[in-house]
């Protein structure tokens, strides 16, 4: 899969009449401004650097065109978008409380991003992603619904990696059951995922961010962020969690600050940077270390040949022969670990050589089938010799 784009994200693309106060007249003034999680996730993973794609509908009219606009001056690019004569874009207008959190009403019955058809869909840039970016809001209604598991589906299929984001917003919802059916229907095609600690029990069942951690991982999900507000996030793998602390700050207007925190996370697991690959191997390096100083204990060696009247010649026992034991595992265990460090990342190399995004085997399945190619090779050579020495066991 030849990857033209970092990220690519379907959804809805929107105004944000923001509240700016009062007028003279002591009415209320709303600020005209771009908004859609989906579009500000890639407005800041593309300051970041990414290569981004925006996928989606809004009205032919003065905001339709205003937001395309936008988005082409944030460097996104947008030949997915549609415009649309026939629907209205969709508005949001969001009021403030006292600690800047945000309260919003939607023009939304129908909304252009509602709208989006599977016929309308790019081809050629779900095949090309490497990551795609969905949120529930694209979940509401038909089609737009039926468009979003299509493109998932599209892009899945060509190597992508999916990113999910609930997003819920109740106002845009029949129930919180019906919310809850089609949220969740999405978790099984996410990679990784990223809620508040508001949506937790809606979407696990669990209120406890950790364990609606679990759960999730538990249902496919490789890698999800819990954002905390002003504790952090939660970040949890398979193979334990952990909260990065928020840094400390005086809010103003909260609006997007999920979505540019899940920006700059997606480019942090981009595997066809350069960082990536030198992380990557490093920590095989650490790794290895860690695991022969876990498996081999040369003091333990080097006192059962002192008991057992062994020795190495030219070392005497004890300490010495521990020492001259130790350094020949280091020089051992160095070169295996860059062995190691090389097949890893030996497909993300070629990936980037020949600009291909997603290999069908990575490097963790390279090094499993070496290993099992190897045992067998070992099971091999003991049957062989159990048959040419078979009177010997007997």
């Amino acid at each position: 899969m030849t990857a033209r784009f970092d990220i690519a994200a379907l959804g809805e693309l929107l105004i944000d009449f923001t509240d700016r106060g009062l007028s003279d007249a002591g009415m209320r003034l709303f600020e005209q401004n771009p908004g859609g999680a989906p579009a500000n996730m890639l407005a800041a993973a593309a300051r970041l650097g990414e290569r981004t794609a925006f996928i989606g509908k809004v009205g032919d009219d003065m905001h339709g065109r205003f937001l395309r606009d936008t988005l082409t001056a944030a460097g996104i690019d947008v030949t997915g978008l549609v415009l649309s004569p026939d629907v209205f874009t969709t508005l949001a207008f969001v009021a403030l409380d006292d600690r800047g959190e945000r309260h919003f009403s939607f023009a939304r019955k129908p909304g252009a991003d509602t709208c989006l058809r599977s016929d309308e869909l790019p081809a050629p840039l779900l095949s090309s992603a490497r990551v795609l970016h969905v949120s529930s809001l694209s979940l509401t209604d038909e089609p737009a619904r039926s468009a979003t598991f299509a493109a998932v589906e599209a892009a899945k299929r060509a190597g992508a990696v999916i990113s999910y984001d609930p997003n819920y917003r109740a106002a845009l919802w029949p129930d919180e059951a019906a919310a809850a059916a089609q949220m969740r229907s999405m978790v099984s095609y996410a990679d990784v995922m990223k809620l508040s600690d508001e949506e937790t029990l809606l979407l696990t069942g669990a209120a406890e961010p950790e364990e609606a951690a679990h759960r999730l991982l538990a249902q496919g999900v490789s890698c999800v962020a819990v954002t905390l507000g002003e504790r952090g996030a939660l970040v949890a793998v398979a193979g334990g969690m952990q909260i990065a602390p928020a840094f400390s700050s005086d809010p103003v207007d909260t609006t997007g600050a999920g979505d540019g925190f899940w920006g700059g996370f997606l480019k942090l697991f981009d595997t066809s940077k350069p960082f990536y690959s030198i992380l990557y191997f490093l920590l095989i390096i650490g790794f290895s270390y860690f695991y022969a100083t876990m498996q081999f204990n040369p003091i333990e060696v080097a006192n059962n040949l002192k008991k057992n009247g062994g020795f190495i010649p030219g070392f005497r026992p004890g300490k010495p022969t521990a020492d001259f034991i130790k350094k020949v595992l280091n020089k051992v265990t160095l070169f295996g670990a860059i062995y190691l460090g090389v097949v890893a990342i030996l497909p993300l190399l070629i990936g980037k050589i020949v600009n291909v995004s997603s290999l069908s085997i990575g490097g963790t399945s390279v090094i499993i089938v070496v290993g099992v190619a190897l045992e067998t090779v070992q099971a091999l050579e003991s049957q062989m010799l159990m048959r040419q020495y078979k009177g010997f066991l007997e």
